[in-house]
């Protein structure tokens, strides 16, 4: 871990902090968590429902600490940008584009650490699972990283886009078996290799996704 001011205990109290509301209020449950490896760098791909999913893609990799992008902006209070340093969040800037953000994305992974990456961008407005953006091909090709992929299941109904509150609904995150960098290489050379393997990794997600309806919408 090289980030800058990063803090190893602000970091261990966040994530204890995190797991203690989610298990308490959303009984929270983390399923093949060993298919995470314990070091080097580590992309950690998932679906995108809720706020709530940073924390639960994490919370429960007590192992090493996770990772994740922060818009800039974000920095700007003295606190709150002094928080998110000291649990090692990557600043990117949404007026220099995607670019920027991959370079530091690729940065995070290249130096050993594990990298949380929600690769719809934005959450999803209906509980479905959205395309990915072709970035996370790029990333995918040039980081040459074991890539976990993870389905975080009921973190819509808790707290989706339409509520103002979260709910005691229960969430499970389900994680996968690790795309190896030798099944990405197989994708390279062709001219739409990064589409290509966002959808193999797409395809990776939404086989852990629970074989059932999803749960409708409740006011």
């Amino acid at each position: 871990m090289n980030a800058p001011e990063y803090s190893p205990r602000l970091y261990t109290f966040c994530r204890r902090t995190l797991r203690l509301f989610l298990k308490l209020y959303n009984r929270i449950e983390a399923q093949n968590i060993e298919n995470v490896p314990k070091s080097g760098g580590t992309l950690l791909v998932a679906n995108h429902a809720s706020f709530l999913d940073p924390p639960a893609l994490g919370c429960e990799i007590v192992f090493r600490p996770v990772r994740y992008m922060a818009r800039d902006s974000l920095f700007a209070n003295r606190w709150f940008g002094a928080l998110l340093r000291g649990i090692a969040a990557v600043p990117i800037s949404r007026e220099k584009g995607d670019i920027s953000a991959l370079k530091k994305a690729l940065g995070v992974l290249k130096s050993g650490d594990c990298l949380g990456f929600f690769p719809e961008g934005t959450r999803t407005t209906n509980g479905q699972m959205k395309e990915l953006k072709a970035g996370v091909g790029f990333l995918a090709a040039k980081a040459g990283v074991p890539i976990v992929p993870a389905y975080i299941d009921g973190s819509f109904a808790a707290f989706s886009r339409h509520h103002k509150w979260i709910r005691p609904r229960k969430i499970r995150v389900i994680y996968g078996p690790a795309i190896q960098p030798s099944e990405i290489a197989r994708f390279l050379g062709d001219t739409d290799a990064y589409e290509r393997i966002g959808a193999f990794i797409s395809e990776r997600i939404r086989q852990l996704a629970p074989k059932r309806p999803l749960l409708p919408e409740r006011n």
